[in-house]
């Protein structure tokens, strides 16, 4: 499918910068929307209602002179256990906000809301069953957050979700899991899906809220140091091993924790023990947020064209 309409003419690579727990802000946002690339933030990294409007005016003053911005978005947690949920959504409604990505569970009123002012909405999925239900209710666009995707994330393997999800979704799909470079943004949209889903990398940039041990922990990491596991939030995801055994757990001995956090709370589970992606490995530099965008999308182009010398016949040669 093509992209949405809203964002034609406005990405210089077709890439989510997805909102992290405690990472994703005001900078990291409006730095990547300048420079082609979709910024989005969760709702929860401000703590009040208040303060997530004030961030949410900030950003939206901050392209006011930008014409050719791409879109922001917000992450809005649908699980119960988040009491904000009401309160956010109103202020989404009255400022407008063009994208909303909702994950940890459904909301058909929200999703009517949002289409109500000409919003999407852009559903976070880690398997098929939770694609369909996605699907019936109306979203515009499924984020299907697979094996090696920083937090939490599904075991499938994406070449096999992306096929299943399409037979049933005609909408926009997103990937992620382990997605780092231009070049494998290129090889997510010849495998059938329209945009890329990248946290990690974005993870590691100037203009993130990283603190700088994760910073260091990212540059020194490899998928070797990846955990998935339920026992941090209640929810299998994945989490880098230093930081757990920083935090004084066993990473091979862990229990699940008596309830589920999401991030509602302040909880050590996300400050102290920090979600990062099996792609972690590909990450050897701490960039400027806008020249990330411009290496993606330089890397994103290469690669288109270069893909047909990897054809097996020759140039001319007839079929059959």
């Amino acid at each position: 499918m093509p992209l949405p309409a809203a964002f034609a003419g406005r990405l210089r690579v077709p890439v989510i910068a997805a909102p992290m727990f405690l990472i994703s802000g005001p900078d990291l946002v409006v730095s990547c929307c300048r420079n082609g690339v979709v910024g989005s933030f969760p709702a929860l990294n401000q703590r009040s209602t208040a303060g997530f409007a004030d961030w949410l005016d900030e950003i939206s003053g901050r392209l006011d002179d930008a014409d050719d911005a791409a879109p922001f978005g917000v992450n809005l947690v649908v699980h119960r256990s988040n009491p904000r949920l009401e309160a956010d959504l109103a202020v989404v409604i009255e400022r407008r906000v063009p994208l909303i990505i909702t994950s940890l569970g459904l909301n058909r009123d929200l999703i009517k809301a949002v289409h109500g002012y000409g919003g999407l909405v852009f559903h976070d999925v880690i398997n098929l069953a939770f694609a369909a239900k996605a699907a019936d209710a109306g979203v515009d666009g499924l984020i299907a957050v697979l094996a090696g995707a920083g937090g939490h994330a599904g075991p499938l393997n994406p070449f096999a979700a992306l096929a299943d999800i399409r037979r049933i979704f005609d909408g926009t799909l997103i990937l992620g899991g382990a997605l780092s470079t231009g070049a494998q943004v290129a090889a997510v949209r010849m495998a059938g899906a329209d945009m890329a889903y990248l946290g990690t990398r974005f993870m590691a940039t100037q203009e993130s809220m990283a603190p700088e041990a994760l910073r260091s922990m990212l540059l020194g990491a490899s998928a070797a140091d990846i955990v998935y596991t339920p026992a941090i939030s209640g929810v299998h995801g994945n989490f880098l091993r230093p930081s757990i055994l920083a935090a004084g757990r066993d990473p091979d001995d862990l229990s699940k924790p008596a309830s589920l956090d999401f991030g509602a709370t302040e909880a050590k589970a996300w400050r102290d023990i920090w979600a990062a992606g099996q792609g972690v490995g590909t990450i050897d530099d701490l960039p400027a947020a806008a020249d990330l965008c411009l290496r993606l999308a330089n890397e994103y182009e290469a690669a288109l064209a270069g893909a047909g010398r990897l054809s097996c016949r020759a140039v001319g040669e007839p079929v059959g």
